[in-house]
């Protein structure tokens, strides 16, 4: 089973890193960890990867800061790409920030395109 695990905020850290230690009693899931770079400095991101054992990401969209609208635009733009190429059983999105709904609304329109 692939899962892509997405993160883009501090309080998506604290959440993703229980999951990520998890999954290594699985030998079976495939855990692809997705950072949108929603929050990308030492900070306000590397510090609780370090603190919390959080693996490094396989993937950094390094979408940086913007408003409300260009930043959501800009994670589902760099996010669809990784959805096609990987074609995930299940992509998990945990929290609610700009990270989240942007790549809750590319898996939508992702699935929705794969029914077609």
């Amino acid at each position: 089973m692939k899962i892509i695990n997405v993160v883009g905020a501090r309080p998506n850290f604290m959440k993703i890193a229980p999951l990520m230690e998890a999954y290594k009693a699985f030998p079976e899931i495939e855990a692809i960890l997705v950072h949108t770079g929603q929050h990308y400095d030492r900070a306000m991101s590397d510090l609780f990867f370090t603190q919390l054992g959080i693996p490094r990401p396989d993937y950094n969209l390094g979408v940086g800061s913007s408003t409300h609208g260009r930043q959501t635009a800009e994670i589902m733009m760099a996010f669809e790409p990784l959805v096609i190429e990987h074609r995930p059983d299940l992509v998990l999105v945990v929290g609610d920030v700009n990270s989240t709904i942007a790549c809750g609304l590319e898996i939508g329109r992702a699935s929705c395109r794969e029914r077609v």
